[in-house]
C-alpha cells in the first residue's frame, strides 16, 4: 500500500459537517478557497456562512441537533486499513483441534470488562444529555441489553432534566436518569451486561453519582476528564429560553446569557434559535483524584472506570499512572475524530490524537506499568469504530504475549446510527412509503426486513411486543452483523478465543504504520519461514 498524505487544507473552506461548499472544485491547497473569488457568489463556504452565523459555524448543522452525530473530514494519514489479518491453517488455538468441532460458529466472542461479563467486546455510548441520545434511548436501552453488552448513560442528564428535584444543591430525583435505566434493566438478563452511568464535573458537583448509587442501585459509575465535546467539556444546543435560563441558574454556563433582555429580545426575534449548554473542563489532581475513587467505592459503587479523551501523551502517560494508582478497573481512551454532540467541527478535525496514534501510546504505558509490577487496568479504545475488522485488530495490537490489555471497544456514532435507521424506516413502512428496491428485495413489515425478527420472537414469546424495532435493528447490527462478523475473522486466524489473538495475527501495510505501532511490514512477516520450512 503506497504511504498516503493526510489531505490538504482544501476541505477547510467547504464541509458537510457544517452545510457549506464552494463555488469551484479546483481549489487553493492551501487556503480551500476558490482561486478566483467573486462577489456574486450565491454559495456559502466556510468564509461565507461565518460572515452571516459567526460561531454557529463552528458546530455540525445546528438545525440537525437533536437527530443527527457528526465526525471529522480529515484523513489522519493512519487508520485500521493500514493494517491486515493474518490468515492460518496448520494449527488451532482455543479449541479442539477437528474439523467439526473448529467452525466458526463455535468462536467464543465474550470477555469481561472491569469484571463484568459480556457476550461482545463492546461497549455502547455515551450518550449523555444530547437530544439524540434522548431521542433514542429505548431502541438503545433494550437493545444493548438484548445483546449483552455495556452500555453508558452520558453526561448531564440529570442536570439536563427539568423534572429533576433537588435537595441543598444535590439531586433527589431524576425521572430521564431513571427512565434510562430502568429501559436497558427491562430485557437485562442480570449476567452479562451492565448500564454505567457517567458522571462529569457538573454531575458531581450535583451528586449524580450519590444518587444513581443509592437509588437506582446502580453498580458502575465512570468518572470523565472533559472530553465531552472533544477537549472543552459537554455541550448542547437550547431551543427553549426557559430551560436555558433554567440551566443557567443550575450552575451551567449559557451562552449567549438567556437572563440578558437583549439577548431573551433577538431569541424572541429568530435572529438566532438556540442556546449553547457548556460544562466545565475536569482539571484532575493526582491526590485528590484517588481519594474521590475511594469515597466512590465507599458510597457503594462495585465497579468505577474513567473516560478521557486523546490528550497529548504526557496526559496519557499521567491518565495511566493515576488510574493505576486508584486501581480504577477500566479506563477508556477517546481517539479524534468523531462525536454524538455538538462537539466542534475544527476540533474534530484538527485538535487530539488519532485512534492509532493514540493506542500506541496507551500500549506503551501499559507495559512500562507491567513491567515495574504496577496494577494496569482494562483497557477500552474509542474513535470511529463501526466494523468487526477494526475491533479484532484493536485487540490483537495490544496483546504482547500475555494477553491483550484492550478488551474491547466504546462505539458511540453507529450504534445511533443503527437505532436512528430503523427508527426511521419503520416510519417509511407505516406510510407506505419504503424504497421501492428495499421493499422489493427484504419486504414492506419489520417481521420480515429485520432479519433476526424471527430469532428474537422464538427466545421472548409474548414478550417480543414489549421489544421495540429499533432495538432489533440494534441487536440485529451488534450480533448478527458484528459478532457473526468476528467470529468469522477469529476461526480464518485460527483463534476461538477472543484473549488469544495478537500481534502476530496483523501486518502493516505501510511503513508508518509498522514504525508507529511497531507491527511488521507484510513483506518482513515471516520473513525467514521460507528458508526456515524448506531449507
Amino acid at each position: 500500500m503506497p504511504e498516503r498524505v493526510s489531505r490538504n487544507s482544501s476541505y477547510l473552506n467547504s464541509k458537510s459537517t457544517t452545510g457549506t461548499m464552494t463555488r469551484v472544485k479546483d481549489l487553493s491547497p492551501t487556503s480551500g478557497m476558490c482561486p478566483i473569488c467573486i462577489r456574486d457568489c450565491p454559495f456559502l463556504c466556510e468564509i461565507g456562512l461565518s460572515t452571516f452565523r459567526g460561531r454557529e459555524t463552528l458546530y455540525p448543522e445546528p438545525l440537525q441537533f437533536g437527530s443527527s452525530t457528526a465526525g471529522a473530514l480529515k484523513d489522519f494519514g493512519l487508520d485500521w486499513s493500514h493494517f491486515n489479518i493474518q490468515s492460518s491453517i496448520f494449527e488451532v488455538h482455543g479449541i479442539k483441534a477437528d474439523s467439526d468441532v473448529a467452525l466458526f460458529p463455535n468462536v467464543n466472542t465474550e470477555t469481561k470488562i472491569a469484571g463484568i461479563p459480556i457476550k461482545l467486546p463492546i461497549i455502547a455510548g455515551a450518550f449523555g444529555s444530547t437530544e439524540v441520545g434522548r431521542r433514542n434511548w429505548e431502541g438503545l436501552g433494550i437493545g444493548c441489553a438484548l445483546s449483552g453488552i455495556i452500555l453508558t448513560v452520558g453526561e448531564n442528564v440529570c442536570g439536563m432534566d427539568r423534572e429533576s428535584k433537588f435537595t441543598g444543591g444535590k439531586v433527589t430525583y431524576s425521572k430521564e436518569l431513571k427512565r434510562r435505566v430502568d429501559l436497558f434493566r427491562k430485557f437485562w438478563d442480570g449476567k452479562y451486561g451492565d448500564i454505567v452511568v457517567q458522571t462529569n464535573v457538573e454531575d458531581q458537583r450535583l451528586g449524580v453519582d450519590v444518587y444513581a448509587i443509592s437509588k437506582l442501585e446502580v453498580n458502575v459509575i465512570e468518572r470523565k476528564w472533559g472530553q465531552g465535546a472533544k477537549a472543552i467539556g459537554g455541550e448542547v444546543r437550547i431551543r427553549n429560553l426557559d430551560k436555558a435560563i433554567m440551566l443557567k441558574k443550575r450552575g451551567y454556563i449559557v451562552i449567549p446569557d438567556p437572563e440578558d433582555p437583549i439577548v431573551q429580545e433577538a431569541f424572541k426575534e429568530g435572529v438566532f434559535k438556540s442556546f449553547e449548554r457548556h460544562s466545565r473542563v475536569g482539571i484532575p489532581k493526582e491526590r485528590g483524584f484517588i481519594e474521590d475513587i475511594e469515597w466512590l467505592r465507599s458510597q457503594g459503587a462495585k465497579h468505577v472506570s474513567l473516560k478521557t479523551g486523546a490528550y497529548r501523551p504526557s496526559a496519557i502517560a499521567y491518565t495511566m499512572k493515576m488510574a493505576s494508582e486508584a486501581k480504577i478497573e477500566a479506563v477508556t481512551f477517546d481517539g479524534a475524530g468523531g462525536g454524538t454532540g455538538m462537539s466542534p467541527v475544527p476540533m474534530m478535525d484538527e485538535m487530539s490524537i488519532p485512534t492509532v496514534y493514540l493506542e500506541a501510546w496507551v500500549l506503551k504505558c501499559a507495559e512500562i506499568l507491567r513491567k515495574k509490577g504496577r496494577f494496569v487496568p482494562d483497557i477500552l479504545m474509542a474513535g470511529g469504530f463501526i466494523s468487526e475488522t477494526q475491533i479484532f485488530k484493536t485487540i490483537a495490537m495490544s496483546n504482547f504475549g500475555d494477553g491483550p490489555y484492550v478488551k474491547g471497544v466504546l462505539m458511540g456514532r453507529s450504534p445511533l446510527t443503527a437505532t436512528m435507521k430503523a427508527s426511521y424506516f419503520m416510519e417509511l413502512a407505516k406510510e407506505g412509503k419504503l424504497p421501492k428496491t428495499f421493499a422489493q428485495r427484504y419486504g414492506t413489515t419489520p417481521e420480515k426486513f429485520f432479519i433476526v425478527a424471527p430469532e428474537l420472537k422464538a427466545k421472548y414469546g409474548k414478550r417480543f411486543k414489549e421489544i421495540p424495532w429499533e432495538a432489533v435493528g440494534l441487536h440485529s447490527y451488534l450480533t448478527d452483523r458484528i459478532g457473526v462478523g468476528l467470529k468469522q475473522l477469529m476461526a480464518g486466524a485460527r483463534k476461538w478465543k477472543l484473549n488469544l489473538i495478537e500481534r502476530g495475527d496483523l501486518m502493516a501495510l505501510s511503513k508508518r504504520a509498522a514504525e508507529v505501532t511497531g507491527i511488521p511490514l507484510a513483506e518482513e512477516v515471516d520473513a525467514d519461514a521460507i528458508e526456515r520450512i524448506l531449507g
